[in-house]
């Protein structure tokens, strides 16, 4: 069968996610973000577009790094405001029957017993369609606000992140036995008890004596997604991780990160293809070349750079408006500017580099042409990194993604390497076609039996 792609929808519950300044596009609708019927109409737009999922980014703080506070980011809305990601999923899951959902939510901040609640409440409700984007944390204003006194060190927030992910799938996977709960009204018991395991956690992090508070889920575990770009944060995904993200903006930045990924994967005890791959991409469409050309310029006269420095300079952690246009930034000690500079590629980038050549696609690539066009170049892609898909970064939402399932997925649908029709089932299912369930070679299968044995 020939290899299909795989389409995300790329969103957040703020009015500037990526690209700054868009939102005042006469076409965009980012500032209704508030508005409940926002996430509808859109769930409804990608759905019927046949997008594989919605994923939702997310942070905790606010992006104060730049001109040393926050009043840039405030001034743009580079992420700030922000809503909870999580609440919105269950109305867009009631207006559709396939769409995915992927919620970023930080292993920093929250309890994992409180946040495993949390979740398979999701997985009940959208009938097994929701996935787990998880993140370390990177701001230090997130930390502060959240009682620390500085942001953990990057290899600390890896370790808490290790165990964090164990006492989940404790809870998700070993707690309760696949037949502990049964709704015949002629037995007499809701749950058997002798079925209902706690779980009993002590590590150096976390300690969780008890069950867990839901029964199981369609799914048990969600999705799991990751976006680490260090090796660590490669390490960390190729061991848990169904789906990972990539920012590269070059295809042979990609093939280095696909062809390292799967590796560590295999090396894991995994399937190297039980790891889909996506790359951060911005797609610029219309009905011929010149209509997209005309339509990404359009784009750009509305774009903020101080929007974009903004948000550079919290994901790096290093003040950008300490440098001229044309001084190169240097790398620090700093691992996401490290891991982000390496995505750039070899040589010196400059601010200039970055506003020239990013206005529009800060992390990743970007594809601007006719629906032939765009779709051979994503085929290309696809071929020449072993790339799985594309999270797709909206320019101006809804318009971009319109502009995708009218033009684009068309084409790919007609060269046969897209989907023409939805397969049943869970969000899981969905992407590897073999159930709802966490293969037997995922970390998370080693708990599945591991509390039964420790209450005997």
């Amino acid at each position: 069968m020939t290899r299909q792609i795989i389409l995300n929808a790329f969103d957040m519950n703020c009015v500037t996610h990526i690209v700054a300044g868009t939102w005042r596009h006469p076409e965009s609708q980012a500032a209704r973000y508030k508005d409940l019927e926002y996430w509808t109409d859109l769930a409804k737009v990608l759905e019927k577009g046949l997008f594989d999922g919605l994923f939702i980014a997310d942070v905790l703080g606010i992006y104060d790094v730049f001109g040393g506070g926050p009043d840039t980011a405030l001034r743009t809305g580079a992420q700030v405001p922000v809503n909870d990601p999580l609440l919105v999923v269950p109305a867009m899951a009631a207006v559709t029957k396939h769409l995915g959902f992927g919620v970023t939510a930080a292993t920093s901040f929250e309890h994992p017993y409180s946040f495993s609640r949390r979740m398979s409440t999701l997985d009940h409700l959208t009938k097994g369609r929701v996935g787990w984007n998880i993140v370390t944390g990177y701001l230090e204003s997130a930390a502060k606000n959240h009682g620390l006194n500085t942001i953990t060190p990057h290899a600390d927030r890896y370790a808490i992140a290790d165990e964090y992910t164990e006492v989940l799938y404790k809870l998700w996977e070993g707690s309760w036995e696949d037949d502990a709960v049964g709704t015949d009204p002629n037995r007499p018991e809701y749950a058997d008890a002798s079925k209902v395991h706690p779980i009993g956690h002590e590590g150096q992090h976390f300690r969780v004596p008890g069950i867990h508070l839901c029964e199981p889920s369609p799914q048990r575990t969600p999705v799991l997604y990751q976006a680490g770009a260090s090796t660590r944060g490669r390490q960390f995904g190729a061991e848990n991780a169904e789906v990972i993200f990539i920012g590269a903006p070059t295809k042979e930045v990609l093939r280095e990160a696909v062809a390292d990924i799967r590796a560590r994967a295999a090396a894991a005890g995994r399937d190297p293809y039980d790891v889909k791959i996506v790359n951060s991409h911005v797609i610029v469409t219309g009905e011929t070349e010149t209509a997209a050309r005309q339509r990404y310029d359009e784009f750009r006269s509305y774009t903020d750079p101080q929007g974009a420095l903004a948000l550079w300079s919290g994901w790096l952690g290093t003040d950008l408006s300490q440098f001229s246009l044309d001084d190169p930034v240097e790398v620090t000690d700093n691992e996401f500017l490290k891991s982000s500079v390496e995505m750039f590629g070899q040589g010196q980038w400059t601010l200039r580099d970055f506003i020239d050549q990013h206005a529009i696609n800060v992390d990743g690539a970007m594809a601007v042409g006719s629906a032939k066009q765009v779709a051979d170049e994503l085929q290309e892609w696809v071929e020449e990194t072993d790339v799985d898909g594309f999270n797709l970064t909206n320019v101006i939402t809804p318009g971009t993604f319109v502009d995708v399932a009218e033009h684009v997925i068309p084409e790919l649908q007609r060269r046969g390497v897209y989907k023409t029709e939805y397969t049943e089932g869970t969000l899981r299912h969905k992407l590897f076609g073999r159930g709802p369930r966490l293969p037997e070679t995922h970390r998370a299968a080693n708990y599945r039996h591991v509390t039964q044995e420790a209450t005997r």
